[in-house]
C-alpha cells in the first residue's frame, strides 16, 4: 500500500531539506530533542477528514472513543478495530471547524478511508485523505517564544487544541524528563506562511526523533506490519483514554468490553532497549518458552546509543522473566526500561 504522502507536493517555503523519517538520527538531533528544542516534518502520519452533518455520528459509531461529545479545544486518542475486536488504526482525533480531523499512519491511510467509506451508505458524511494539502509538524522542547509567534495561545492540557489561523496547535503527551510536545497541523499555505518564524528558533530534525518520543511516552501507533494485531489494551490503549467503554456499539466492542470487564487482558505493551535494529511485527520470544512467541514489537526507532528503543506488547507472564529476545529465542536480549504511566493491576 503506498502512502499518501508519497505524491506530496515539496514545501515552497525555504527550509532546509526535510530529514526524511527513516533518516538515522545523529546524537545533535537527539541533543536538540533532549535538551534544547527541535521539530519534524511528519510524514510518518497522514491527515484525514470527515465532513457533513452525519460526521460526528457516523464515526461514533465506528471508533473506540466518543465522538459526539469531541468539543472544540480538545482531542482525543481512538481506534478503528475488526469485529473481532482487533485494531485496524489508532488515530488522534480532533475538531476544526465543521470538519473532524484524524491523524492516522500514512502507510494504512487509503485503506483505512476505503474501509470507512464502505460503511457511510446514507449518512451525511464524506471522507478524504488531505495529506497532499496539509502538513504535520511535531515540535518538542522550549519552542514558546516561536510558537507565541505563530499561534494566539499554546493549549496547557494534553490533547488541548489552540485552532488560529496558522492551523491547529495540538498539545500530546511530554515525553524525556518532561519536554514538552506539540503537534501544528496546518494547510501548506498556512505553514509556507509561518514556517521561518519555526525554522529560525527551533532545530529541525528527522521524523524518527518524533517516533522515539513517542515510543518513550508509551503512545503506540498502529502500522501496516501490526495491522488486526491487537485487541485495544494489549497495547495500553485504554489507560490512554483511547477506549470509552461507556458509549454505544461499535466494531469490535463487545469483544473489547469482554477483556476488560472479565479480567481477560493477558498482555501488556512495555517500553524495551535492544542493541540490534528492530522493526514493528518483529515477534519477541521468551528464553524459557523458545517454541512459542511471548509478544510483538509494536513501535521501534533508532537510539541515542544505538540499537533500538521498542514498544513490544508481550504476554504478563513473560514480563518478569530473566531473558527475553528479539527474533528467536536466539536473538538479541531485550532490557525492559520504566514505563511512562502505570498500568492496572491486572487480576
Amino acid at each position: 500500500m503506498s502512502s499518501p504522502s508519497d505524491s506530496t507536493a515539496p514545501l515552497s517555503t525555504p527550509l532546509p531539506a526535510p530529514p526524511s523519517a527513516v533518516a538515522e538520527p545523529t546524537a545533535a538531533d537527539f541533543d536538540h530533542a533532549i535538551q534544547g528544542a527541535a521539530f519534524a516534518v511528519l510524514d510518518q502520519f497522514a491527515i484525514v477528514d470527515a465532513t457533513g452533518a452525519d460526521a460526528a455520528s457516523f464515526l461514533h459509531s465506528q471508533l473506540t472513543n466518543d465522538i459526539e461529545s469531541l468539543a472544540s479545544g480538545a482531542a482525543r486518542l481512538a481506534g478503528y478495530c475488526t469485529p473481532k475486536g482487533r485494531l485496524l488504526a489508532s488515530l488522534l482525533v480532533w475538531r476544526t471547524g465543521e470538519t473532524i480531523r484524524m491523524l492516522a499512519s500514512a502507510d494504512l491511510a487509503a485503506g483505512f478511508v476505503k474501509r470507512l467509506s464502505m460503511f457511510v451508505l446514507r449518512a451525511k458524511a464524506k471522507l478524504a485523505d488531505v495529506t497532499a494539502s496539509h502538513v504535520a509538524v511535531g515540535i518538542v522542547g522550549d519552542a514558546t517564544q516561536a510558537l507565541s509567534a505563530i499561534f494566539p495561545a499554546l493549549p496547557d492540557t494534553v490533547h488541548g487544541v489552540v485552532t488560529g489561523e496558522a492551523g491547529d496547535l495540538i498539545r500530546v503527551p511530554d515525553a524525556v524528563g518532561g519536554r514538552a510536545r506539540f503537534v501544528w497541523i496546518a494547510a501548506r499555505a498556512q505553514f509556507d506562511a509561518h514556517a521561518p518564524v519555526l525554522a529560525g528558533a527551533v532545530a529541525q530534525v528527522p521524523a524518527a526523533i518524533w517516533d522515539w518520543l513517542d515510543i518513550h511516552a508509551g503512545e503506540p501507533r498502529i502500522t501496516a506490519p501490526t495491522l488486526e494485531q491487537f485487541v485495544p489494551q494489549m497495547i495500553n490503549f485504554e489507560v490512554l483514554g483511547g477506549v470509552n467503554f461507556k458509549k454505544g456499539c461499535y466494531p469490535g466492542q463487545e469483544i473489547v468490553a469482554r477483556s476488560q470487564y472479565r479480567s481477560t487482558i493477558k498482555r501488556r505493551a512495555m517500553l524495551v532497549h535492544v542493541n540490534a535494529p528492530a522493526r514493528a511485527g518483529e515477534e519477541i520470544f521468551d528464553a524459557s518458552e523458545p517454541e512459542q512467541p511471548c509478544g510483538m514489537v509494536v513501535n521501534a526507532a533508532p537510539a541515542r546509543d544505538g540499537g533500538a528503543d521498542c514498544l513490544v506488547e508481550i504476554k504478563l507472564a513473560s514480563i518478569d522473566s530473566p531473558s527475553i529476545h528479539l527474533g528467536s529465542a536466539n536473538g538479541p536480549a531485550l532490557a525492559f526500561l520504566a514505563q511512562p504511566y502505570t498500568l492496572p493491576t491486572e487480576q
